[in-house]
């Protein structure tokens, strides 16, 4: 080992050694940089691999491309091609994209964005995903882990990474998110909620009000009920086809029309019968009722806290179960919970539909018979 002297004046520590027997230099830094402590270490190191047969230059080179090649790979760079290769393959939206791209900068970017891609193992990812769990925030951690996933599985295709390092953590080591019920009057509270809505001291739009009496006796989900389109009523039949893009478990959903909500419906046509859709906004009517619209007018009649859109669900199914006395499976059916089996999704669109059918006239008569009644409710026997 000696320093070499070159002609601008820098000094180099310079090895020389023999590999199968030609003469070779490495060179192990600039000194002072590199002091003499440093360059016998690296000495050492030179004289290690020298004895297990390899060359200490090409071995220097072949280390060199690798931390080329891992900067060229951080977990960034690479979650960036996966994000513009699976845009494209998929048609992704723009808004979509965006929303895909800025969570991953928010959440994972400033935590091993810079780390090259195949150093990530399960247990700096499980830390990742725990930073983000502590916020409370369970929903974005879980699809934080499966986002990353995908990233993972791009980068083996690639032959960048060998496992996909989400692969390792278990289930059960992330919280589940906690189930939130969603608050809803009791059956007994529904003649005082027919009075208030009625007589609307909320002043809210007819279009409004129309809206809280038809979900309520359709129990649909608000996002299904404000964007239901003129096209998809069949007044003859009386039956709302709901599409499939527009139901939670994306299967098309038949509800059957009482005569009460075709009467809505013929109300409606007065206001917003020119337009596409039935809940247009009251203020931009080229456009559908906004998804706070429901939730904000419940609040001024006095619900806060007590009812939401939602609501209206549990409200029907407990009392048509309690009062009607419909099986359970057929306003299940209604509802469109879509069980699982092994053979894939059971719901049928068409089921109980005869059934449905009766009970839906039943449960709006229902309504109406205590809204007749007021403060002293009808009881009425249905079936």
């Amino acid at each position: 080992m000696f320093i070499q002297v070159m002609p601008n004046g820098s000094m180099l520590w310079r090895l020389r050694y023999r590999f199968e027997g030609k003469q070779k230099l490495l060179a192990l830094g600039a000194y002072p940089e590199v002091s003499l402590k440093r360059a016998r270490e690296k000495r050492f190191e030179a004289r290690t691999l020298l004895s297990e047969g390899k060359d200490p230059s090409f071995e220097k080179q072949e280390e060199k491309k690798k931390r080329s090649a891992e900067a060229a790979n951080t977990f960034e760079i690479v979650a960036r091609k996966w994000h513009e290769y699976s845009k494209d393959k998929h048609g992704w939206s723009q808004k979509y994209a965006k929303t895909i791209m800025t969570r991953l900068e928010a959440d994972v970017f400033n935590r091993m964005g810079s780390l090259p891609i195949n150093s990530i193992n399960a247990v700096k990812m499980f830390e990742v995903l725990q930073d983000i769990e502590k916020r409370g925030v369970y929903e974005i951690t879980r699809r934080v882990k499966q986002m990353c996933g995908q990233i993972f599985r791009y980068a083996i295709t690639k032959g960048l990474v060998e496992y996909d390092a989400t692969s390792g953590i278990d289930k059960k080591a992330l919280s589940s998110k906690p189930v939130v019920h969603q608050v809803s009057i009791e059956p007994s509270e529904l003649p005082q909620f027919l009075k208030d809505l009625y007589r609307n001291d909320a002043r809210m739009y007819p279009t409004t009000r129309y809206a809280i009496e038809f979900i309520l006796h359709t129990f649909v989900r608000t996002t299904e009920l404000i964007k239901a389109k003129w096209s998809e009523f069949d007044f003859e039949s009386a039956t709302w086809t709901i599409p499939a893009n527009r139901m939670k478990m994306k299967k098309i959903h038949i509800v059957p029309l009482s005569t009460q909500v075709l009467g809505i419906l013929e109300d409606l046509k007065r206001y917003n019968g020119n337009y596409e859709w039935v809940f247009a906004s009251a203020t931009r009517p080229l456009d559908h009722m906004s998804d706070n619209a429901i939730l904000k007018a419940l609040e001024r009649m006095g619900y806060r806290g007590r009812m939401t859109g939602h609501g209206f669900r549990s409200l029907a199914m407990t009392t048509i179960l309690e009062k009607l006395e419909y099986p359970f499976d057929v306003v299940d059916a209604q509802l469109a919970h879509a069980k699982r089996t092994s053979l894939g999704a059971a719901y049928d669109r068409a089921k109980y539909l005869t059934q449905r059918r009766k009970m839906m006239q039943d449960w709006s008569n229902y309504i109406e018979s205590i809204t007749v009644g007021g403060d002293n409710v009808i009881e009425v026997k249905f079936g």
